[in-house]
């Protein structure tokens, strides 16, 4: 409740499902142990260390969190690819907004926690799917929604040509690889094109994986 009263509200957080879903969600259920008391707090929350020159990863802030899926106004019919799921939180938050949600995680580990958490949470319109995150998950697509959870320079193709026409896709927009600090932007798909739009700051860990091939210059 404080978490929604404190730090959702007074930023600009209105969609009713949306606070009811973040103010009933079990929140320490999805970051380690060491992590439960301070799982409400104002911050984001690293849930699987760095390892092999892979950037730890984190739950976004819960100010950022929720601005950025209330910028995508799910609604109770869509379908959501929910990209970088790590331990589910997102994508149960998703679940109580959308008809079906597609949590898509490339680390094994966070998979199989995210599953055992959203199944846990009786969440049945959920599933959980491993892959890179660039590539997103075309077998289930075209999604109405599909969201970012952590920064990127640029939104690979692969993502914005699995967007139903109408789709929206919401995503940390930073101006160069590997940066936390960027602008959340709405993209939306139509006439076959989708073409995005900032809106506010937001400050995300980078989704590994995602940054684009650096190209040759002389």
């Amino acid at each position: 409740m404080a978490m929604v009263e404190c730090q959702l509200r007074p930023n600009q957080v209105t969609d009713k499902g949306l606070l009811d879903a973040m103010r009933t969600l079990p929140r320490e259920r999805f970051v380690p142990p060491a992590f439960e008391r301070l799982a409400y707090m104002d911050e984001a929350i690293e849930v699987f260390p760095a390892r092999e020159g892979a950037p730890a990863r984190f739950l976004l802030a819960p100010m950022v969190q929720a601005r950025l899926i209330q910028l995508a106004e799910v609604e109770a019919k869509d379908k959501v690819l929910d990209v970088g799921c790590g331990t589910g939180y997102s994508a149960a938050i998703l679940a109580r907004l959308a008809a079906t949600v597609i949590g898509l995680e490339p680390e094994p580990a966070l998979a199989k926690a995210a599953a055992a958490n959203l199944v846990g949470l009786g969440l049945r319109n959920t599933e959980m799917v491993e892959g890179p995150f660039a590539a997103g998950w075309p077998a289930a697509g075209p999604y109405d929604v599909i969201v970012l959870e952590g920064s990127v320079s640029e939104v690979p193709d692969a993502l914005l040509s699995q967007l139903k026409e109408g789709g929206r896709l919401v995503a940390v927009i930073t101006a160069a690889p590997n940066m936390q600090q960027g602008k959340a932007n709405l993209f939306v798909r139509v006439d076959g094109e989708a073409r995005g739009v900032a809106h506010f700051d937001a400050g995300a860990s980078p989704l590994p994986g995602v940054a684009p091939e650096p190209a040759f210059v002389f």
